[in-house]
């Protein structure tokens, strides 16, 4: 028989026990922002935001771009490179009238250095990192600076739609860590019920965010050969009152922003010669309204190619491919009407909210110039809503017009099969009749009688029964050929003259 295990000693059951009051603290830490009543905001001065977002880290592209209306310099960082940058205290060249920062990806020390820098609101440092397709586009003005989510939709393969599907679950605390950290928690007897509450309700939500991203796949594997694919990712700008803009989006791939940042490589270009900010800000706007416009393009491709198919053989396959498309353009009027929303408040009302947000400050963050072109991007954006608006109601009146082929299609044959029954009918009936064995029937016993008598008596029957259910497609046929006629005769008197 062992022996039994002799008590640690105090200080032993100290060192053991403070590492995992700290990982449990750390793990109720984590949970606080998806727990409802919690603090909005990400503020990077506090340390329970570095607990909670530290895992957030990949490395990032970032662009840095200096111009004035006479020079311009470009510069490509690593995310070391950009933190060693914003630290330095030294201002920028004094020839720099507009500096743009663009990140492409999303990391924590990035974001965090950033915000410390140029004084980001947490509201906003809050909408950076929790960035995900489902959000709208929107604009907040904050004291300091503007702010902007928009969401932008571009084309992309299979495998990019497939990405995007899981981008709102890559910016969450990773499922591994909850299971251990909860186990440690029940085993001492001094964690409160209101943290162990805490975990357990994260660890339910992780699990359900975790069912719905396997449905989401699912239902994209159902649909992929019937659909369009459109990635959506969300991009924050911000517009600061010292020349500053940053944009800031989940993909690290740098080409979807090189058309502005060759048109920055020429001196000629109407955002060197200005040299205004806040027309860059409308450049941006308008390269992602004018991706829009290329998706708009797309879905009325696939919609004419349904459409041509409808018409020569609709099927019961094609209304498939009509819910699907139909579907998702609904689904993506949705996300667009915000953008349309965002572009009209930047162009009537934002020195109003421009002066509500800093009254010290009452002048509005778009410049003349900038409101001007903000007026062509809330054209376009309202011809591409028309358009889905358009290839909706399109859908829908194919899917109509299939259901109503089948339909007829289905009385059609059915009134074929009714026509057959009606000429076969009296001659089934006089078979009958003529085949009975009734004793004394002269039909049937009489030798002079032949085979002929049937037939004597089922074509007059025949010639009266056919025609009078007939009659109604004799007539359409009949005026069928004299239309037929008539259009001959118009088009050899049109050839004569």
């Amino acid at each position: 028989m062992s022996s039994p295990t002799p008590p640690s000693p105090p200080a032993a059951r100290f060192r053991s026990t403070v590492p995992r009051g700290i990982t449990t603290r750390r793990a109720s830490s984590l949970m606080v922002p998806f727990l409802p009543g919690a603090e909005p905001g990400v503020d990077p001065r506090r340390a329970s935001a570095h607990n909670h977002y530290a895992h957030i880290a990949q490395p990032c592209v970032v662009d840095l771009v200096d111009y004035s209306a006479t020079r311009a310099s470009f510069r490509r960082l690593t995310n070391r490179e950009l933190v060693g940058l914003l630290q330095d205290p030294r201002p920028r060249e004094p020839w720099t009238r507009v500096r743009w920062i663009n990140v492409a990806g999303v990391s924590w020390d990035v974001v965090s250095a950033l915000a410390l820098r140029y004084d980001i609101h947490p509201l906003a440092v809050e909408d950076i990192l929790h960035q995900h397709g489902t959000v709208r586009s929107k604009a907040d003005y904050y004291p300091s600076h503007l702010f902007l989510r928009v969401l932008c939709h571009k084309l992309s393969s299979e495998h990019d739609a497939l990405d995007a599907l899981s981008a709102a679950d890559e910016l969450l605390p990773p499922l591994d860590s909850i299971g251990p950290i909860e186990e440690e928690a029940s085993e001492h007897e001094d964690q409160t019920d209101g943290r162990q509450t805490a975990l357990g309700t994260a660890a339910v939500q992780a699990e359900r965010k975790k069912k719905n991203a396997q449905e989401r796949l699912l239902v994209h594997e159902l649909k992929k050969k019937d659909r369009v694919n459109v990635r959506v990712q969300p991009m924050c700008i911000m517009l600061f009152r010292d020349g500053t803009v940053i944009s800031i989006s989940q993909d690290s791939n740098v080409d979807f922003l090189e058309p502005i940042a060759e048109r920055l490589r020429l001196p000629d270009t109407g955002l060197r010669q200005t040299a205004d900010p806040s027309l860059l800000v409308q450049s941006l706007l308008d390269l992602i309204v004018d991706q829009a416009l290329e998706i708009a393009d797309e879905y009325q491709g696939r919609l004419f190619e349904i459409e041509h198919t409808v018409l020569i053989r609709p099927s019961m396959k094609t209304v498939r491919s009509l819910h699907v498309l139909q579907g998702d353009l609904i689904g993506l009027h949705r996300t667009l009407e915000p953008v349309k929303t965002m572009v009209y408040g930047l162009r009537v009302y934002d020195a109003d909210r421009a002066a509500a947000a800093a009254p010290a400050t009452p002048l509005g963050y778009m410049s003349r110039q900038a409101k001007i072109y903000l007026a062509e991007v809330h054209d376009h954006m309202e011809h591409t809503l028309m358009s889905l608006d358009m290839f909706s109601e399109v859908s829908e009146n194919l899917i109509n017009y299939t259901f109503n082929m089948v339909s007829y299609q289905m009385n059609d044959a059915m009134r074929k099969l009714t026509l057959i029954t009606i000429i076969v009918l009296p001659l089934t009936f006089l078979s009958g009749y003529f085949g009975m064995n009734f004793q004394g029937m002269w039909t049937t016993h009489d030798p002079t009688v032949s085979d002929f008598l049937y037939w004597e008596i089922a074509l007059p029957v025949l010639a009266f029964v056919v025609p009078l259910f007939v009659m109604p497609d004799l007539r359409r046929m009949v005026h069928q050929i004299r239309k037929g006629l008539a259009l001959r005769r118009m088009q050899k008197g049109l050839l004569r003259r």
